[in-house]
């Protein structure tokens, strides 16, 4: 930590998870809502509540190409509170919205400042950590924030049934308050002024031009955009296969926490593996074993009749992409960021928009192709696990000539 700070590393790895699980508890807490919000306001096409979550994300997306240029010129401190302001004001937006159209555009502001603690954070870690320690921490921040993931959904449905579907945007008010006054009070400015870079057009896009013309960076930016596409797919499928196929939606927060748990002990068995293994090693392998995975259960859905046996496949299945997402991206970080602490904040956005819009584009046609099987959910998750193993061998065999 810097000399400035008396926060140890347990504490800075708490609130580094907070900060992150802002965006885990704005996705998360929203699936249990959503047949009651597609039923109310678009009740002649319920996929389109999905939507819900993909405007959040793209909005995401779109914040994060700026916010890191942002910090590295005014520091990380305003751009992550600025950030939460307008996070704070959108949800606001939402609670009173009236059509699902206006909740759209509210969740994409909500995205765009929700962008502001996602990527400065990760800017900030590389401020004071680098290498495999640094994958070694986020491994840990992972960990504890699947906390967030796992009991979300269920925090959900209780404020749902307590003071219905709006109340939950009165909680991320909430949860997001609480994470910036913590932050604000305990975090010294990690970024000296002497270190800033000015934010301007050209050097944004000078810095995209350095980033792209190393080989590990561009690839590892185009491997997470698969991963993230693969999550954020889940994520607007999974309260619909649970309802819709499986005819368990009361018992979906249960399920989904108790999965997201379980998929948790990837962060703490990457912060072991990691140090022994490398980043690289750690990440083929676990697309690899996706890309089975992904083809058994779609497979499965195909031939299984819907009931238990299948619905078995399908948790064991969901556990398993929740896992490889604790095993690959914050090597994936890690490994794109370490040639580039001199431009972290930057760096830390341009791979956060591009991943981050991407995969939400990757998620979008699926969810809206949901045609009450997890037939669509696994034939396009088996594809991109392929590709991002293809990658990440291609990587391999880059490292092996230089």
């Amino acid at each position: 930590m810097t000399q400035q700070s008396n926060m140890s590393r347990v504490e800075f790895v708490a609130l580094c998870a907070m900060m992150f699980a802002t965006i885990a508890f704005s996705i998360d807490a929203m699936l249990p809502a959503l047949p009651e919000i597609g039923a109310e306001l678009s009740p002649d096409n319920l996929n389109r509540a999905q939507l819900i979550l993909t405007s959040f994300v793209l909005g995401m997306g779109i914040g994060t190409f700026f916010t890191g240029p942002l910090s590295d010129a005014f520091g990380r401190k305003p751009v992550i509170i600025g950030g939460a302001f307008l996070y704070c004001i959108s949800a606001a937006v939402g609670w009173a919205s009236g059509s699902l159209e206006l909740i759209l555009v509210a969740r994409l502001f909500q995205g765009i400042g929700a962008a502001g603690p996602r990527v400065v954070t990760l800017a900030i870690v590389r401020d004071l950590y680098s290498g495999r320690d640094m994958a070694r921490l986020m491994s840990f921040v992972m960990l504890v924030f699947t906390v967030v993931p796992a009991v979300a959904p269920l925090l959900g449905s209780l404020f749902i049934a307590l003071a219905g579907w709006r109340s939950i945007f009165i909680a991320f008010i909430v949860f997001s308050l609480f994470s910036i006054i913590w932050f604000g009070l305990r975090l010294p400015e990690p970024l000296p002024k002497e270190n800033r870079r000015p934010f301007q057009l050209r050097v944004l896009l000078s810095a995209v031009g350095e980033m792209w013309a190393i080989p590990m960076v561009r690839i590892s930016i185009l491997v997470q955009s698969l991963c993230l596409g693969m999550l954020f797919t889940m994520l607007t499928s999974v309260q619909q296969v649970y309802g819709t196929t499986f005819g368990r939606a009361d018992a979906f927060p249960v399920w989904f926490g108790v999965v997201a748990i379980v998929a948790g002990s990837a962060s703490l068995l990457n912060a072991w593996l990691v140090m022994r293994l490398g980043m690289r090693f750690l990440v083929t392998t676990t697309l690899g074993v996706q890309v089975v995975l992904s083809t058994i259960m779609l497979i499965a859905s195909l031939n299984f009749p819907t009931g238990s046996l299948l619905f078995a496949c399908f948790v064991i299945w969901q556990t398993s992409v929740f896992f490889m997402v604790g095993m690959t991206l914050g090597n994936l970080n890690a490994m794109a960021m370490e040639p580039l602490g001199h431009m972290a904040g930057t760096a830390a956005s341009v791979m956060g928009a591009i991943a981050t819009v991407v995969g939400a584009a990757l998620a979008v046609p699926v969810g809206l192709a949901f045609d009450g099987t997890p037939v669509p959910l696994a034939a396009s998750l088996g594809f991109e696990a392929a590709l991002g193993f293809g990658l990440m061998l291609w990587m391999k065999r880059i490292e092996a000539r230089s």
